[in-house]
């Protein structure tokens, strides 16, 4: 039988990562737990985008980060998690998305996140931000805290 895979967001890697973090622990078992019950973890190049903008900027919890600090982070990210690769199939699809569903503005990233997933045969997603994508729940399952 398949492993599930299991799309992880952002601010997932995020909190994971910066020990100074909300939810830095929380993140990581998550994390951990997925992982070490078999599931396939999975991202985006947007995600890694998103981490590298988030952390190279002030933050609530952390000062911003240098690129030589952060790199190494994406290195690993990109060795320990599978890529959902963003294609033309990915812009057809989020252009139905969004056509079926209310969006606008950034809510467009999280539309595009779903449709990456979709197009990858991910429905599950882990998040934090569970309401930026309880719109999408006819799609996909969120888990989250």
């Amino acid at each position: 039988m398949a492993a599930e895979r299991v799309f992880v967001d952002t601010n997932v890697l995020v909190y994971a990562s910066v020990a100074s973090a909300p939810h830095h622990g929380i993140a990581r078992e998550h994390l951990e737990r997925l992982s070490g019950g078999g599931s396939d973890l999975w991202i985006s190049r947007q995600v890694v985008r998103e981490y590298l903008a988030t952390l190279t900027r002030d933050q609530l919890f952390s000062k911003p980060q240098s690129l030589d600090a952060i790199l190494p982070d994406v290195a690993a990210f990109e060795g320990g998690f599978g890529i959902a690769d963003e294609n033309a199939d990915t812009m057809l699809r989020l252009l139905e998305i969004i056509r079926q569903t209310p969006v606008g503005g950034k809510q467009i990233h999280d539309a595009n996140i779903v449709a990456t997933m979709l197009v990858n045969d991910i429905r599950r997603l882990l998040t934090f931000n569970r309401g930026d994508f309880e719109r999408f729940s006819n799609l996909i399952e969120i888990e989250g805290p």
